[in-house]
């Protein structure tokens, strides 16, 4: 009896293995990318710094063998153009030139976001039409942070992944 309940357990703990894309790690990374975002909203250069060496951080602590192959692949593509923009948010005090760092990092991570399920909670897929570029949310109210405070509300929602 005890060598089946050990056969069962042990199936079951390969079968239910928690996977890359609905670990904490993944949920870190898009808090960070978040918390980015809502620091550029209040045109804050400081905290969008800081922030982006938070996921920088958590960037490179991703355990990569609890991914799937297919989320490995996913993972590796885009895992040093979001260091590369995470770096460059990071490195400067300068507004404008984090929030041109911010478009590319944000198509990045929608991408990345499309390949692989970062969370169990909606992604909003925003898109500001004066800078042409896109950013993500966790809800649906826009909140712009190509123009923070001078043009808050400025934007669509263009794409919802669940």
């Amino acid at each position: 009896m005890k060598k089946i309940f050990l056969v069962v357990a042990l199936i079951a703990t390969v079968w239910i293995k928690p996977s890359f894309a609905q670990s904490s790690q993944t949920q870190t990374l898009l808090t960070a990318y978040y918390d980015i975002k809502n620091a550029l909203v209040n045109s804050d250069a400081t905290v969008a710094a800081s922030k982006a060496g938070e996921f920088s951080k958590a960037l490179g602590s991703i355990d990569m063998k609890s991914m799937s192959q297919g989320e490995m692949t996913a993972f590796t593509g885009f895992q040093d153009k979001l260091a590369f923009d995470a770096k460059h948010i990071s490195e400067t005090k300068d507004i404008s030139h984090q929030r041109e760092h911010f478009a590319n990092f944000s198509a990045n991570l929608f991408k990345l976001a499309k390949s692989v399920k970062l969370t169990k909670e909606p992604v909003y897929y925003d898109y500001c039409p004066m800078k042409k570029s896109y950013w993500l949310s966790d809800n649906a109210a826009i909140k712009n942070p190509y123009f923070g405070k001078q043009m808050l509300t400025c934007g669509t929602v263009r794409e919802t992944l669940k």
